[in-house]
């Protein structure tokens, strides 16, 4: 059996990845409306109501838009920490008791047959976390909305057979672009999001653990372009004898619609 991921949308305008292994179908967030995301499954051959649950990495609006109806319409169990819960309750409306799962950050759980490892990120928000899901001996993880890489995330996300990991801007792009100073000033923080190099950086020692297979996550359609992160992060890749292609497989999730399909075997 193989664990299979698509992410369905990536950016600030929405983020949502799709995992599955066998029966267990789980949503990493759901940024985006309900139509867009029953659209976006129905393209996999999935239909909503198969979805096993959904874990939500923090309480911003781009993470958690149509988790509220998704639960609702078709019965759908949220997971979240205690205090992500409490800052998105009003966001997200009414959820019925059952569908109202609460873990606790750096203890696994499961959903079904797959095993969920909820790690901290450093991220403006009340718990952000980041995810690793294990599986019939393969791991997968996710991490963006980080504003640097810190040495637990490394060690939580290293060993991943496939990994998401932020490339949110280019650094010269956002100092130099129209964003007011109080929000360039956030993107840059320790709290804000993961710039081109500080991704590549930490390519090169995640490279260390066997990773071998990263999707771009979040990238910003103002901040950033896909070439220029791509030529970034080889750049770094190559100074440290890592040539992508070869050593390692970098491919760049989508802002607007699915990325693809990837077995995990």
């Amino acid at each position: 059996m193989e664990l299979d991921i698509c992410p369905l949308f990536s950016g600030s305008s929405g983020n949502s990845t799709y995992l599955s292994c066998g029966q267990t179908k789980i949503l990493i967030d759901a940024g985006v409306t309900c139509k867009r995301i029953v659209e976006a499954l129905s393209m996999l051959d999935v239909h909503a109501s198969e979805i096993s649950g959904i874990v939500i990495t923090h309480e911003h609006i781009d993470h958690i838009k149509g988790i509220g109806v998704l639960s609702r319409k078709y019965d759908i169990p949220i997971y979240a920490n205690e205090l992500t819960w409490d800052a998105m309750q009003r966001i997200v409306g009414p959820i019925s008791d059952k569908n109202m799962r609460v873990f606790q950050t750096g203890l696994d759980f499961f959903i079904k047959d797959v095993c969920v490892q909820p790690f901290s990120i450093p991220h403006d928000a009340a718990a952000p976390v980041g995810f690793s899901f294990n599986a019939k001996g393969k791991k997968v993880s996710i991490v963006t909305d980080l504003g640097y890489m810190t040495g637990d995330v490394l060690e939580a996300i290293s060993y991943s057979d496939l990994l998401i990991l932020e490339a949110n801007h280019d650094i010269d792009m956002l100092t130099a672009g129209r964003y007011p100073y109080h929000l360039k000033r956030r993107i840059l923080s320790t709290k804000g999001h993961l710039s081109n190099e500080a991704c590549a950086n930490a390519l090169v020692k995640l490279f260390k653990t066997n990773v071998k297979r990263v999707l771009l996550g979040h990238m910003s359609k103002e901040n950033n372009a896909v070439e220029i992160a791509f030529c970034t992060i080889k750049s770094i890749l190559d100074e440290n004898d890592i040539i992508e292609g070869k050593d390692i497989f970098i491919d760049i999730a989508l802002e607007d619609r699915a990325t693809g399909l990837y077995k995990i075997v």
